[in-house]
């Protein structure tokens, strides 16, 4: 099921620009900071997402290995005033 907008273009500084509203955004897994490819053809203008979508907090968890990763940050006991 293709998800399709009406949308306005505004200028942004010197640039043009669309906002994305965010149900497209969902659809096609376009976050903030996330790179893509904009190409031109007979119709338009077209966006891709380029490279994979960043990882979601929950699956970061999942691939955490604690035995891969060392467990704890500082496995020294407690040193200074850190000693009750």
């Amino acid at each position: 099921m293709s998800k399709t907008a009406t949308l306005t273009v505004q200028k942004w500084g010197n640039s043009l620009a669309v906002r994305i509203p965010a149900a497209l955004a969902r659809k096609v897994n376009f976050v903030a900071g996330q790179s893509v490819e904009v190409t031109t053809d007979d119709l338009g203008v077209v966006v891709h997402r380029k490279g994979p979508p960043p990882r979601t907090l929950a699956q970061r968890l999942a691939a955490f290995d604690p035995d891969k990763h060392g467990g704890e940050a500082m496995p020294s006991g407690r040193i200074g005033a850190e000693v009750f």
